[in-house]
């Protein structure tokens, strides 16, 4: 699929940057299973093969290259028939109250094919798989399969292993489970046919080689490259309201005072954004001065934007209607002239976005699940 269609100098990379995460296992545990981190395992896939990291977003693909869209994990090989999280659906509970086994498999089944239809979306992929790293005594293999929509016409419920706590079901391909109390999906993974195997040599003494001069060249940091660069979380909603006003926002377009294009939008920067991350944005709060800048999408596309509104409450593309036409009627399916509410949001899965300075004048966005703005303010604002 992806593996054997990469460089062999790439794949030469990877082998050699897994087996020296591997090695440092004894910093964690003394088991003969070597140790890979899970944010580890997506930067070195990225660097290693070139591919763009997009672990920022709360989507079903960790990773993206030539139109395919890769979801990537890392478990513990056991048995080769490992059943392995694959979505939380922490926002959707309200949804399971009061249903049936077999509803709540339809409806966490659908769920999970809006969300893998989302991700195709926001970065235009055309196909998809699971690229995975299992993990055994000494070693580590690569698999990798399809990542399909699950089949909805083929549901069936496994009574025999549903309990008051699980949902196991099937949709004729694979087999799922889906835990009431966590409201998280797994997936079955069989990994019988490995397509590399390498062995990981665990360093007796990882806490040594780590002040060596050796380590200087193979350290990579469990939080990654892009992760050195600053960002912040905005609400696709009011901070101070909690919804999606009439005519703000993303509903920019029914406001009045003028004739507005039917995608006009912005993105709510609250206030207090400008003063605990001041600079973050070119916009200077005193003087009022603007810089354009330039908006990465989570497909590669750029678009030109800057700082909006009195007081630098928002920030809008240039023209103020590309953005709108990607993010409601792409991403969102909004019908033109419908104004967008909260459920919206909720209905997606997301409410806010990362914006990740990558350099003084060019920013990445990426979506962020719902709840995430709420936290960042939490941890963030402090008066």
């Amino acid at each position: 699929m992806f593996y054997d269609n990469q460089k062999t100098k790439q794949r030469q990379e990877y082998i050699r940057t897994l087996q020296a995460v591997g090695s440092l296992s004894n910093l964690f545990s003394d088991s003969d299973i070597p140790n890979l981190y899970y944010r580890a395992a997506e930067n070195i896939f990225c660097r290693s093969f070139d591919a763009r990291n997009l672990s920022r977003s709360d989507i079903t693909f960790d990773a993206i290259k030539d139109g395919l869209g890769i979801a990537l994990k890392t478990f513990q090989h056991r048995n080769g028939k490992c059943v392995e999280k694959i979505a939380e659906f922490n926002d959707a509970l309200e949804k399971f109250v009061g249903r049936s086994d077999e509803e709540i498999m339809h409806i966490i089944s659908n769920l999970r094919n809006d969300r893998i239809q989302l991700a195709l979306d926001m970065t235009d992929a055309n196909s998809m798989i699971y690229h995975l790293v299992t993990r055994k005594n000494g070693s580590f293999e690569i698999h990798e399969e399809e990542l399909k929509f699950i089949n909805i016409n083929k549901l069936k419920l496994d009574k025999k292993q549903t309990t008051k706590k699980t949902i196991w079901f099937s949709d004729g391909r694979h087999e799922y489970k889906f835990s009431k109390s966590k409201s998280t999906l797994y997936k079955r993974f069989i990994t019988n046919n490995p397509l590399d195997t390498f062995t990981v040599d665990i360093l007796e003494d990882p806490f040594s080689f780590l002040l060596s001069e050796e380590a200087k060249t193979l350290y990579l940091s469990h939080e990654g490259f892009e992760e050195s660069y600053p960002s912040v979380i905005l609400p696709l909603y009011s901070a101070k309201t909690g919804k999606v006003e009439e005519k703000s926002g993303l509903n920019q377009w029914n406001a009045g005072g003028r004739e507005r294009h039917k995608n006009e939008v912005y993105i709510p920067i609250p206030s207090w954004i400008h003063r605990e991350f001041e600079g973050f944005f070119p916009y200077d709060p005193q003087t009022g001065d603007k810089k354009p800048f330039t908006l990465l999408l989570p497909n590669g596309e750029e678009l030109k934007a800057k700082i909006c509104q009195g007081g630098g409450k928002g920030f809008m593309s240039k023209p103020n209607k590309a953005l709108g036409k990607w993010l409601l009627r792409h991403i969102l399916k909004i019908p033109s002239e419908t104004l967008v509410t909260k459920r919206h949001l909720e209905d997606a899965g997301i409410d806010s976005v990362v914006v990740t300075k990558l350099e003084e004048y060019k920013f990445q966005i990426d979506f962020a699940e719902t709840g995430t703005y709420q936290e960042f303010e939490e941890n963030n604002k402090k008066y």
